[in-house]
């Protein structure tokens, strides 16, 4: 369900990139203009993803999937009445704020079910549906817009989240017979090392969450410039026309959905075979962002075909870095803050995503994308070099 709910999440806020031509042409937007919309979504979902954490460590997590699904499916439908930028932003915004809680909600609940040497697993197999939704996106978008225009796009899509509800609530009646309660608490019932309860202000100002943060921070910033961009990019730059982004920009989402799962099970292999867990999740991040640093190449290359690969391997090395880093940040956490700890690493991402943006869209207008790409791939650079100065992946505690 937590699958299902992160496939509908990305469909919902992936739509804006794929008819981003078309709304740019209706409502007169530049680039500039275009990045502020965005921008409004990046801002609210920055501070819903702190919200959102607060709220599942004190509510649980069947009630926060329940009300963030309810209201990104009415802001997703709301979208198709939209008539001007300051609409448009509105929307994004409302879309930005709904959707940023679901995932600390979601990590509340992977942490509370899964033992760590699985955990990986559960989060490879949730952060997949990232980019499934964002693969059926261009298709879906593209099929529904060639006959009913872009409004419409939006309404069939945003409605979808609302058929979620019913079935979440169904499930969780069963996970309360199996648990005893709809929300188990996280993890210490799974074995794991007991640490000493720490406040979270003290967790803040430890290194090894602030690196942590800085890490998923960097790949965050470069993931929603792809997610963003990239597909205006094929159609502005690279002469695609949208039938042709229906029927081929699926790839890369696809490799990105692989090297979710990927990444994850490989992680968690090594595990089971006796690394530790902070050697398992590094042994395979490391070759998952340098993959993902590949990204900058997109522009230097000669050809759609090739500039397609190389998107296609950048996004599966990205995800595959996502499932561990997303991971490793709940196993760094105390079992009372995990919620909470996990958005404000996923607002402090979506924060310097939206500060970028800002930067994005004039730098596009005047210069092109070639040093936007360029920023991308050293991004994964920088993420590698502060999971290293974090020190070990283990639960942080009073000394």
């Amino acid at each position: 369900m937590l699958f299902a709910g992160s496939v509908i999440n990305y469909l919902d806020r992936a739509v804006l990139g794929v008819v981003m031509p078309q709304i740019r042409r209706d409502l007169r937007l530049t680039n500039q203009e275009y990045g502020w919309a965005v921008d409004a979504f990046l801002m609210a979902y920055a501070v819903s993803y702190i919200v959102g954490g607060r709220l599942a460590d004190r509510f649980g997590c069947r009630r926060l999937v329940t009300w963030t699904v309810a209201f990104w499916s009415l802001a997703g439908v709301a979208h198709g009445l939209v008539r001007s930028l300051g609409g448009l932003a509105l929307v994004r915004g409302m879309l930005g704020w709904g959707e940023a809680g679901f995932y600390p909600a979601a990590m509340r609940g992977v942490s509370g079910w899964f033992p760590p040497k699985d955990r990986a697993k559960a989060v490879g197999l949730f952060l997949s549906a990232l980019s499934v939704g964002t693969l059926l996106s261009a298709p879906t978008v593209a099929w529904i817009t060639g006959r009913w225009g872009w409004r419409a796009s939006f309404m069939v899509t945003g409605a979808c989240g609302l058929a979620l509800i019913p079935p979440w609530l169904r499930l969780h009646r069963r996970i309360g017979r199996i648990y005893g309660t709809t929300d188990p608490s996280p993890a210490l019932k799974h074995g794991e090392e007991q640490v000493t309860a720490v406040a979270l202000a003290a967790v803040l100002r430890t290194r090894k969450f602030v690196c942590t943060l800085g890490a998923r921070t960097c790949s965050d910033t470069a993931w929603y410039f792809y997610l963003f961009w990239m597909p205006g990019y094929f159609q502005e730059v690279r002469g695609m026309r949208l039938v042709a982004v229906g029927q081929l920009l699926w790839i890369p989402y696809f490799a990105a959905g692989f090297g979710a799962l990927a990444g994850a099970w490989l992680a968690s292999a090594l595990i089971h075979r006796g690394y530790s867990v902070d050697r398992g999740r590094k042994t395979v991040m490391v070759p998952a962002a340098l993959l993902a640093a590949m990204g900058a190449g997109v522009y230097f290359a000669p050809g759609q075909t090739l500039a397609m690969g190389i998107m296609a391997a950048a996004l599966c090395g990205h995800q595959a870095w996502s499932s561990n880093i997303h991971t490793a940040i709940s196993e760094i956490s105390p079992p009372a803050h995990v919620a909470v700890l996990y958005g404000i690493t996923g607002a402090a991402g979506t924060l310097m995503g939206a500060l970028t943006q800002l930067a994005i869209g004039p730098v596009v207008d005047r210069l092109g994308y070639q040093s936007v790409f360029v920023g991308a791939g050293l991004a994964y650079v920088l993420a590698v070099f502060l999971v290293f100065a974090a020190g070990k992946i283990e639960p942080i505690g009073r000394k």
